[in-house]
């Protein structure tokens, strides 16, 4: 038994059950739907809430149910399993509300963090812009203090949540002269004005998953909206995000695993079934072999991320092997999911095969959270 194994109580298999339903019930039969509009409906979120999929670790004291990240992992696990791309839940439970939970003042958790777990408030994070990618240090947004607001003037894109958003934190620059300690992280309603959503963005895959341009245009925001307070957060938004990114790194992995899980489970199903040169596709040793291969690669990649589970679990799992976990395991889904697409040969190419849509979805892995280059440098700098 692994370490983390040990850790499975009967609670958490009850809540996979759940989840399981979730997907199966309200996502499944509609997820081509939303795929052709790129967006999933708003009413999914307030019926996640209800069942209890947002916020989880989260305190009760703010309508959460403060469980451990193990139940995260979990509801991760069963949406890759259910091959359900567009409801950003992960990036919602895992990535920004702990901001909130973390650096917010008493007020910001009370005001936003049980809309959060209900499904009422959809929340996002602004980084990536037209010019800076995996570069945080380089953004060009910037936020001035006038009276007790900050204004906020700059572009973001790539924004995942980005149409649903009811609430972006803001990675801005309050200081440009001072370069990463000079970067605060500000949160925005979407409803202030000067605040305006671009396209939604058409991707080469995960296109259930509404992704925008955000422009930010003399945005006003209360000088209480930055994040560790006026006095303390000023300057510090790069260290707080880069205190939050192994959590956002070992949810990628958990991401990539649960993919190449969907990916061998619909193959060795496929070429059970089909024949050629009149015998089924898996009598074939090439065929043995080669999943054999993958499987083992599968099985590696599990182990691997389960115990970075069961280390972020006690709460020492660290910035490179959280970097570790991220690229190894993205680079292998891209991998795996192309020699697993070749079994289907031009079935596997048609978007209505779930291996076709596995293989579009895997490849912003690579990209998003850190580019792997840049996981390499920070695996690098530990050497």
């Amino acid at each position: 038994m692994t370490a983390l194994a040990a850790q499975y109580t009967p609670e958490h298999r009850m809540f996979r059950d759940t989840c399981r339903r979730f997907f199966e019930k309200e996502v499944t039969p509609f997820h081509m739907k939303w795929e052709e509009e790129g967006i999933v409906p708003r009413e999914l979120w307030r019926k996640a809430g209800e069942q209890g999929l947002l916020g989880m670790a989260m305190p009760e004291a703010y309508g959460g149910a403060g469980v451990d990240f193990l139940y995260s992992a979990i509801l991760i696990e069963e949406q890759g399993r259910a091959l359900a791309s567009g409801p950003a839940f992960s990036l919602h439970n895992d990535i920004v509300v702990p901001y909130l939970l973390h650096y917010g003042s008493e007020e910001q958790k009370k005001k936003w963090i049980p809309k959060a777990c209900s499904g009422e408030l959809v929340t996002a994070i602004a980084m990536t812009e037209p010019g800076t990618g995996s570069d945080l240090q380089a953004v060009k947004t910037n936020a001035v203090m006038d009276g007790n607001h900050w204004v906020i003037n700059g572009s973001k894109t790539f924004i995942s949540n980005g149409q649903l958003a009811d609430l972006v934190i803001v990675v801005a620059k309050t200081d440009p002269k001072l370069g990463a300690k000079g970067t605060s992280l500000i949160a925005v309603e979407t409803n202030t004005e000067g605040f305006k959503r671009g396209r939604n963005l058409e991707k080469i895959g995960m296109k259930a998953q509404d992704t925008s341009e955000l422009f930010f245009d003399n945005v006003r925001v209360p000088a209480d909206h930055l994040l560790g307070g006026q006095n303390m957060g000023t300057g510090m938004g790069f260290i707080q995000l880069m205190q939050q990114l192994p959590q956002e790194r070992l949810v990628i992995a958990i991401q990539a695993i649960a993919a190449i899980e969907a990916a061998m489970e619909h193959t060795v199903a496929y070429v059970k079934e089909r024949k050629a040169f009149g015998k089924p596709i898996i009598d074939f040793q090439n065929t043995r072999f080669k999943l054999a291969e993958l499987k083992t690669k599968a099985q590696v990649a599990r182990v691997f991320v389960d115990d970075c589970v069961a280390q972020h679990l006690k709460g020492e799992l660290d910035v490179a092997t959280a970097a570790m976990a991220k690229y190894y395991t993205t680079d292998l889904q891209c991998e795996l999911i192309d020699e697993c697409l070749q079994f289907f040969g031009g079935y596997g190419y048609m978007w209505e095969y779930p291996i076709a849509r596995l293989y579009a979805d895997a490849r912003v892995q690579k990209i998003y959270g850190g580019t792997n280059e840049i996981m390499k440098e920070l695996i690098g700098r530990t050497l």
